[in-house]
């Protein structure tokens, strides 16, 4: 198997969404403002409590900015406490957040950046708690259009993205010094794409649900070489696999051992053209020496246990 669990680059998809809460329903309520006050007191209604269990930061504020909407208590730059504890310091019209301004959750999150009609519209960078960061552009409180989102400390994705998943064309690097430049689909590698190893190694082919899938060519530091068919980042169906010094097979595969017919090649001039299982010669095959004579015979387990008539 050439491919690791690094070659997959799996990603934990709520880190990885820019405006997504990473905090559990509990902690996403909040507390009382930093005025102190209860909400009903400082907005003048009852029943306006922060938006419960909401997934996105963005949406947590939506019950009170109806109401600011309709009975304002906004001023620019001046800042503005939510009961969720969240500030707001930037740019209103007719009530809404438009314009510049950023907005601080009590977890230490924050968004700056633009908005229009109280949406992250635009460009902006919203910073988690942890530290992990996303700059790029906005619609309707999702990262959509050209971003870079760094894991603090590990993956970083630059390229394009959709409704706050990868989609299009990004690089994803890692510290070691991996790296994948190729094609995304809801967040997940998915058409042709090109993943590099920090030793030099490289696969360049397609790609299924962040996986090695269907066609592609991998070149390992050490000289080996494989073209064909893959299935879950391993070698399945047609392909071709050559070793530094000359050995070289091209036949079928079965969960990345030689399976079924194929010919093996030695570079003294040795070869075996026939059936193999799970790796080894099994079954009727021909086989010629180095000296150029070909007997058929039948193998058991990569031993041949007699000739044929």
């Amino acid at each position: 198997m050439f491919c690791g669990s690094a070659c997959c680059g799996a990603k934990d998809p709520d880190n990885f969404e820019p405006g997504k809460s990473k905090l559990t329903a509990d902690e996403q309520l909040g507390s009382s403002s930093a005025t102190g006050k209860p909400f009903d007191e400082q907005a003048g209604g009852a029943g306006l409590d922060a938006t419960p269990f909401a997934t996105s930061y963005f949406e947590r504020e939506l019950n009170e900015l109806n109401v600011l909407r309709s009975q304002g208590g906004v001023e620019n730059m001046v800042p503005y406490s939510f009961q969720s504890g969240a500030v707001y310091t930037g740019q209103w019209q007719k009530n809404e957040r438009h314009g510049y301004g950023t907005q601080r959750w009590l977890d230490g999150s924050s968004f700056s950046g633009q908005w229009k009609q109280n949406t992250a519209e635009g460009i902006g960078s919203f910073t988690h708690s942890d530290g992990d960061v996303y700059i790029g552009s906005w619609e309707r409180n999702k990262a959509s259009g050209l971003g870079i989102y760094n894991h603090k400390g590990s993956t970083t994705y630059k390229g394009e993205w959709k409704e706050d998943l990868q989609e299009g064309v990004g690089v994803e690097t890692w510290p070691e010094g991996s790296h994948y430049e190729g094609n995304f689909k809801a967040g997940q590698k998915d058409g042709p794409g090109i993943y590099h190893w920090a030793d030099g190694s490289k696969y360049q082919g397609t790609w299924l649900d962040n996986v090695i899938s269907g066609s592609g060519e991998y070149v390992g530091h050490d000289g080996r070489a494989f073209k064909g068919q893959w299935y879950e980042s391993v070698i399945h169906g047609l392909g071709h696999y050559s070793w530094p010094g000359g050995r070289d097979y091209a036949g079928l595969y079965k969960a990345d051992q030689k399976d079924g017919f194929g010919v093996f090649t030695w570079p003294d001039g040795r070869k075996y053209q026939g059936f193999w299982a799970n790796g080894k010669q099994f079954g009727q095959g021909l086989y010629t020496t180095k000296d150029g004579i070909t007997k058929g015979a039948f193998w058991e387990d990569g031993h041949r246990v007699r000739d044929s008539a």
